[in-house]
């Protein structure tokens, strides 16, 4: 295991291909978001597979029978995990945790946004989102990689839960504060725009393991 994850935002198929045909050997995991699968279609997910496991970041947010269609779409197309956010209650979490199942699935819940923004209004529930995603029996959080101290809190809010952290590189993240605190750290533009892509990921990976 690495312990890093590639957030493959780009909006070309072809490029994200190209991309982590070069740095699958440094990475555990690519996370899709809506720029990718819009642009290219849902069955990137599939052709992203073959490489490694993907994490479907839809941040899903609706009632529980639109969010179970969501997650079982990304499901059924490939995707190994799905990213649900977690003020949207324990009703659409249970819902998108019971479609996880049934293929197989992780499902990994949104505790703050990694941007200032969510300072504002989720970081005032987001103990009791982690709280919650332990109770229904998620499998981890989303914590911000940008505040190494709420990742500190919300680990031991919701231990045995993994952590998930975007965040580092371009948003200001770094690895070196994360190290004991998340299970992965998810990078993005700073690989993936990058020069070159591959000695990036390296850099990041000898950072995590160094």
């Amino acid at each position: 295991m690495t312990g890093l994850i590639l957030a493959l935002d780009v909006l070309d198929e072809e490029k994200a291909l190209k991309i982590i045909s070069k740095i699958d050997r440094w990475i555990d995991f690519v996370k899709v978001n809506y720029p990718l699968v819009l642009s290219a279609g849902v069955g990137v997910i599939g052709k992203l597979a073959k490489y490694k496991p993907v994490i479907a970041d839809f941040k899903i947010a609706d009632i529980p029978y639109t969010s179970s269609l969501i997650a079982k779409t990304a499901f059924e197309n490939g995707a190994f995990a799905i990213i649900c956010h977690g003020f949207v209650g324990s009703d659409t979490l249970k819902a998108v945790k019971d479609v996880a199942r049934e293929y197989g699935g992780e499902v990994y819940v949104v505790t703050e946004l990694s941007s200032p923004g969510g300072e504002e209004f989720l970081q005032k529930v987001s103990n009791s989102i982690a709280e919650l995603a332990k109770e229904i029996g998620c499998d981890g959080l989303v914590a911000p990689g940008t505040r190494p101290e709420r990742v500190k809190e919300l680990r031991r809010i919701a231990e045995g839960l993994k952590i998930i952290c975007p965040g580092v590189g371009a948003q200001g993240g770094r690895v070196e504060s994360l190290k004991g605190l998340a299970d992965y750290v998810i990078v993005g533009r700073s690989i993936y725009m990058a020069k070159d892509p591959e000695k990036e990921a390296r850099r990041f990976y000898e950072l995590l393991k160094g």
